[in-house]
């Protein structure tokens, strides 16, 4: 991945695409400050599938921040967000249509053995591990809150 994000801002830099620049560029800093992080702890690099989060939190950040810009009637700046929501998004695997969701979540239940909400953190935590960036946890905390209930 990280050579993707390399061929990705040389790409950038070349047709002179200044939002995408900048985005590649916070993503490799999110990177790197969570490399350095980890060696501190005596820890490996950063995995894919911890790229992978950091991604999502990114777009968490972003659809944030775009709310509440256009609460504050700063739509240019949404827009702005927006756009780099799309471009982080290139990175992610393809996300799980919402019936695969449905049905990874029903399958993740079963092979925890859930019998109730008591089960819950159990089953997302198994949910992250086995799709990570590949789902909205959030909606898939509902799901999985309605299955157990």
């Amino acid at each position: 991945m990280r050579e993707k994000f390399a061929e990705t801002l040389k790409q950038a830099l070349k047709s002179n695409d200044k939002r995408r620049v900048s985005t590649i560029r916070l993503i490799q800093t999110a990177i790197n400050d969570r490399d350095i992080a980890n060696r501190g702890a005596g820890r490996d690099p950063v995995s894919e599938e911890e790229i992978a989060l950091i991604l999502v939190k990114m777009i968490k950040q972003r659809q944030e921040s775009a709310r509440l810009y256009e609460e504050g009637n700063r739509l240019e700046l949404a827009e702005q967000e927006r756009e780099e929501i799309a471009i982080i998004r290139d990175f992610l695997p393809r996300q799980l249509e919402e019936e695969a969701v449905k049905q990874a979540c029903a399958q993740v239940i079963s092979e925890v053995g859930a019998d109730g909400l008591r089960d819950m953190g159990r089953c997302m935590n198994a949910l992250r591990e086995k799709y990570p960036g590949r789902m909205d946890f959030g909606k898939a905390s509902g799901i999985v809150k309605g299955l157990l209930q």
